[in-house]
């Protein structure tokens, strides 16, 4: 049995989570990102995609401050989506470690 075949409700939004990290370099600084994507046994409500990543810290944020993130249809889409967006904005934080 598969782990998705577990799943009864979707409303539950079962899911298995990944992690991963990436280091962004920036002005002579590392800047660690973990990200974190989800696996859905089946989409969420009102989405099509089964995979959704989403990074621990916040980009561009002296401009507007968001989290990077991305759907796919498999992990490595949603997890591209995610790191393009960490890569294409600075990261403005107080504790660049």
């Amino acid at each position: 049995m598969e782990w998705r075949d577990i799943h009864a409700d979707r409303l539950e939004e079962l899911a298995q989570v990944y992690r991963f990290s990436i280091k962004k370099r920036q002005n002579n600084d590392e800047i660690d990102f973990h990200i974190t994507v989800k696996e859905f046994a089946s989409p969420p409500q009102g989405q099509h995609l089964r995979f959704f990543a989403v990074a621990d810290r916040e980009v561009n944020q002296k401009t507007a401050p968001f989290l990077p993130s991305g759907w796919g249809d498999t992990i490595g889409q949603a997890l591209r989506d995610c790191i393009q967006l960490i890569r294409q904005f600075p990261y403005e934080g107080h504790e660049q470690e």
